[in-house]
């Protein structure tokens, strides 16, 4: 893609994950509410190439979108116990801003940061721990409904439906990412359920290039790395992304420790 690509929450553990892995692979328009230090730019990319706004300024959004091909929207409040005048403000508003902004400036597509927060209620006492183990076949694909455990899965399930309604409205291309547990070098330390939705930096950095450079019209695919023991399907994202991870929890101990040759 010629034209600069749009990170919002370019500052947050994701965005930084996505730049470290593939900063040098386009040009880029960073926003943030607050300011970015020098380590956190991808070569090439200057003071001139940042903004620094809050998500829900619509006249700061929409000057940062103008002349961006696509958009990778992260930015938001990420606490899973964040208050409801929070997600509702940073999460939804934030949210309904970037897509009409995007739709406004006319953008092509949108790849939005969405959570396993969105269906965390599907994991109950009577399927825990054992959906995320190997012998356990169930799997979420994103044709399930919504089934939020927090208010913050509840924003990112409302940011799934606006980027529908912008993409049957409006013809936006749009991708709801459901980020798993995203950690660098090692999958998350003596913890089951974030070793079976591990995302690696370097699958994330790919996933979020594959967003930007695949066809779509509108889909929700899960963010994990192949892990060998996964309840979420990541096949969707192969499919219609391209999407080709290269780590796996199971090459580590539960300790998070590299097996003998992993």
């Amino acid at each position: 893609m010629d034209d600069p690509v749009l990170l919002t929450g370019a500052g947050g553990r994701v965005g930084q994950a996505i730049l470290h892995g593939i900063g040098g692979a386009h040009e880029w328009r960073l926003l943030d509410r607050e300011p970015l230090s020098s380590d956190r730019l991808p070569p090439g990319v200057t003071d001139d190439d940042v903004r620094v706004a809050d998500v829900t300024d619509g006249d700061a959004i929409a000057e940062a979108m103008d002349g961006v091909g696509a958009a990778i929207h992260l930015a938001g409040d990420p606490r899973p116990e964040a208050p409801w005048n929070s997600v509702l403000s940073n999460n939804i508003d934030g949210t309904q801003t970037v897509f009409e902004a995007a739709v406004g400036a006319g953008v092509e597509k949108v790849a939005f940061a969405s959570s396993n927060h969105a269906v965390s209620a599907y994991e109950t006492d009577e399927r825990t721990p054992e959906m995320y183990r190997t012998g356990d076949d169930g799997r979420l694909d994103g044709t399930e409904l919504p089934r939020p455990g927090n208010l913050y899965g509840v924003s990112k399930a409302a940011g799934e439906t606006l980027g529908r309604y912008y993409h049957d409205a409006e013809d936006l291309s749009v991708v709801c990412v459901r980020i798993g547990n995203l950690t660098e070098g090692h999958p998350p330390r003596n913890y089951e359920r974030g070793q079976a939705m591990w995302l690696s930096h370097r699958d994330c950095a790919h996933l979020f290039d594959r967003c930007i450079r695949a066809d779509y019209g509108y889909e929700i695919v899960y963010g994990i790395s192949d892990n060998e023991r996964k309840y979420y399907s990541i096949e969707r994202a192969k499919e219609v992304l391209g999407y080709e991870p290269r780590d796996d929890s199971a090459e580590y101990t539960l300790a998070g420790d590299p097996k003998d040759g992993a």
